[in-house]
């Protein structure tokens, strides 16, 4: 049978509690206990535990399979904020006040967010189709995400 590498659960579910990062867990390990470990240990723990998930994965807002040099567009992470305010789940006050104002910047401008895996920038803003663009993109004929919501 392996070797545990949680030395203690209770200090680990203290730590999801406090909204540690798997990276801090991981540099917290090894520092008090001198274990290498690897942030898919950390979310193994979580789904074991039941413990919610961190993300929000909205295959509605973000039904692409987003490019690496595309992950970190101020769109995406705006769609990525958007999506955690409408589960309910906790959004930084900065955050917040950001995506309000993304929010009605693009009411005021009738646009959506569309995205072209081909282009440098990837995400582009374009006119609103009343009779198709319903949400805040521009919805592919098919989602491309790897990575759907969990249902």
């Amino acid at each position: 049978m392996p070797t545990r590498k949680i030395v203690d659960e209770d200090e680990v579910l203290r730590w999801f509690e406090e909204g540690r990062t798997y990276a801090w867990m991981a540099e917290e390990y090894r520092r008090r206990y001198d274990i290498e470990t690897v942030p898919s240990m950390w979310g193994n723990f979580r789904r074991r535990k039941g413990l919610d998930r961190r993300l929000e994965r909205n295959d509605d807002l973000i039904p692409w399979a987003v490019d690496k040099r595309h992950r970190w567009a101020y769109p995406l992470m705006m769609l990525r904020t958007e999506a955690r305010r409408r589960a309910g789940m906790e959004v930084a006050d900065g955050m917040l006040d950001r995506v309000e104002r993304w929010l009605l910047r693009m009411q005021a401008d009738e646009t959506v967010v569309h995205y072209d895996p081909a282009t440098g920038g990837g995400f582009s803003y374009v006119a609103r189709r009343a009779d198709l663009d319903a949400d805040l993109i521009r919805a592919p004929e098919h989602k491309t995400t790897n990575r759907p919501r969990a249902r």
